[in-house]
């Protein structure tokens, strides 16, 4: 089932810091990541298919969109 970054975390019943100090990154890099801001490395994808229990092909990254005015 495909899910966002941010469901994929609650859905394992974890907080952003709890999930961040298990990644081994900071809760502001782990909310960027779930905002679509920046998006985490391949190492850091590994890690997170391993804390979430769920497979790259699974998460849903959004990419950041900007607007012209």
């Amino acid at each position: 089932m495909k899910m966002n970054l941010k469901t994929a975390r609650v859905s394992k019943g974890l907080t952003q810091p709890e999930a961040a100090k298990m990644i081994g990154i900071s809760r502001d890099t782990l909310g960027s990541w779930e905002r679509g801001k920046t998006f985490p490395s391949v190492p850091q994808i590994k890690l997170i298919e391993k804390v979430y229990g769920v497979k790259y092909d699974d998460i849903i990254f959004y990419p950041t969109i900007t607007l012209k005015a």
